[in-house]
């Protein structure tokens, strides 16, 4: 009688309708975390040095203030010598003068830029411990030295690892969507007692093995940027991703970086990272 009524109910009482089908690689990768942790560690220790001729488009705004606003993009040069030493600087579009240029070499940071009145001539922390309206101005070196590069995982965090999916294309004509398999490396630090505070995210492509996002947390939980890699090419051997968007959901702003030029692992001169300011000049202090 329970067969029966089983069939009646499903009979009378279900409907069925249509979804996309998903369509997933034949070929994909299965490995261990233990695999992983290594070659996240492996890639960030065969990077030392970093020179890149690129392309920055900055973007504000967001669902606080309603509206985008996307500046012209500068060419210019990001330049990254491990642990700590960052180089940016910008030219202004057409006329090729210097737009923006900042160094830093570990906690501070000296930043000069073009303004309609002259060079304006900024020091300030690396940690924003007083944030302005206006995003952009909320911008530290540590967040291109997190984003260009994902770092290993150093001795003191914690990591796990779980498996998930993303959608990178959906056909509604032929009612498919492409699925890829990924993997998300949960990176972690304890904090007191038993309490584990989430540091970072990597998000890793099964089919290439490679980082193709990374999520980085405060201690509030609270994911402060979220940086994406695409177009990988190789250069002296290393796999770089030739598209970078780097963006600050706090902050509501980003910025994507197209890497035009890329030179790994070749020393600089020695004053890469110094920006003498002349004497006499008025200093802006950011904290």
């Amino acid at each position: 009688m329970l067969v029966a009524m089983t069939g009646g109910l499903t009979g009378c009482f279900s409907t069925t309708r249509l979804v996309l089908k998903s369509e997933v690689p034949t070929v994909y990768q299965t490995v261990s975390v233990e695999q992983i942790e290594k070659d996240v560690a492996d890639r960030d220790a065969a990077v030392k040095t970093l020179k890149a001729q690129v392309q920055v488009t900055a973007t504000t705004g967001g669902s606080k203030e309603g509206k985008l606003k996307e500046y012209t993009s500068f060419t210019g040069y990001i330049s990254v010598q491990k642990p700590a030493d960052l180089r940016v600087i910008l030219q202004l579009p057409l006329i090729g003068s210097r737009a923006l240029d900042m160094v830093s070499t570990g906690d501070t940071f000296t930043l000069v830029h073009a303004s309609s009145h002259g060079n304006v001539w900024i020091q300030g922390t690396g940690k924003v411990t007083t944030p302005s309206k206006n995003g952009l101005e909320n911008l530290r070196p540590s967040v291109f030295l997190d984003s260009l590069l994902v770092p290993g995982v150093d001795p003191g965090e914690w990591v796990t690892m779980t498996e998930s999916s993303r959608v990178l294309h959906q056909d509604i004509h032929h009612k498919t969507e492409t699925v890829e398999p990924d993997y998300n490396l949960t990176v972690l630090k304890p904090t007191s007692g038993n309490i584990l505070h989430v540091q970072r995210v990597i998000r890793i492509n099964r089919v290439t093995m490679l980082p193709y996002q990374q999520d980085i947390y405060n201690d509030k939980g609270e994911v402060v940027t979220q940086a994406t890699y695409e177009n990988y090419q190789t250069h002296g051997g290393q796999q770089f991703p030739a598209e970078i968007t780097i963006r600050r959901p706090l902050d509501e702003y980003s910025l994507k970086i197209d890497v035009t030029k890329l030179t790994l692992n070749e020393p600089f001169e020695a004053d890469q990272f110094e920006l003498t300011i002349p004497p006499g000049t008025t200093v802006q202090k950011l904290q």
